[in-house]
């Protein structure tokens, strides 16, 4: 199958990146990072030093996946998202500490969020458009705003899940995820 990078990719040769993937104009991928198979990173996206995508991950323009971040595989992470990697960012700060950040297996970032190091974003979660993560996001949860705070459950599939933990448009049944008050799960 082979990989595709676009003539105005900046691609490092100490990059691993896996079969199928294909590199869109204007992508930088850094020195020792490692892309799985089947990606695609859209244009102008930036892929840090270290930074780990697993397999199928979907990468939409101007996105930037810092040193310190794993995406596992099946992830949609949306236009103009990014992530941070360092708690106390100063310019003239030599000795800073890169904190880890995790997006589980399905999840999805809509456009323009922020997700805070140090959190986990968990499997099949969908962070709405403009949220910016603040804390871990729970398997399945919905969430929004600014900070982002959970409004309910989604199914595999990525719609809605209704009152009954239902998904209405493939029937999938999530009785596991027992909600409470605005969609928080039941402790």
């Amino acid at each position: 199958m082979g990989i595709y990078i676009h003539p105005t990719a900046e691609v490092s040769d100490k990059a691993n990146i896996g079969d199928g993937t294909k590199i869109w104009n204007q992508v930088q991928v850094r020195e020792n990072s490692v892309i799985g198979e089947n990606c695609i990173l859209s244009k102008n996206v930036y892929i840090d030093a270290e930074a780990k995508i697993g397999n199928r991950v979907k990468i939409q323009n101007n996105v930037n996946v810092y040193h310190g971040v794993e995406v596992e595989d099946d992830v949609f992470l949306g236009p103009s998202m990014t992530f941070t990697n360092d708690f106390y960012p100063r310019a003239f700060n030599a000795d800073w500490k890169i904190t880890k950040t995790l997006v589980k297996r399905g999840a999805s970032i809509g456009a323009n969020c922020t997700i805070v190091c140090g959190n986990i974003i968990g499997e099949y979660a969908m962070v709405g458009s403009g949220s910016v993560v603040t804390k871990d996001v729970r398997p399945y949860a919905l969430v929004v705003g600014n900070p982002a705070r959970q409004i309910g459950w989604v199914c595999r599939c990525g719609h809605r899940l209704d009152e009954h933990c239902r998904c209405p448009e493939c029937g999938s049944e999530y009785p596991e995820l027992e909600t409470g008050k605005d969609g928080e799960k039941d402790d």
